[in-house]
């Protein structure tokens, strides 16, 4: 799931060496933090939050193939 942000968020952005994600896991559930940099942050997150639901829900589809409770927060 990590690579699959990663990929995702890389192909938006305009500077893809900036792009990090960390996995953590807490209570059954992985959380995925995606940080980006602060001029590529509108890119990630989209017009009324459009891109971001749009990467959740791919990551989500992708979890639940796995049995898998994923998370992604954008800071």
């Amino acid at each position: 799931m990590k690579e699959l942000v990663k990929v995702i968020a890389m192909a938006l952005v305009d500077h893809p060496d900036e792009v990090t994600v960390t996995e953590t896991e807490e209570n059954d559930e992985t959380i995925l933090l995606l940080h980006v940099a602060d001029s590529d942050m509108g890119k990630v997150i989209g017009k009324q939050g459009r891109i971001a639901k749009s990467i959740r829900t791919v990551v989500k589809a992708a979890a639940t193939r796995d049995d898998k409770k994923v998370t992604v927060e954008i800071k």
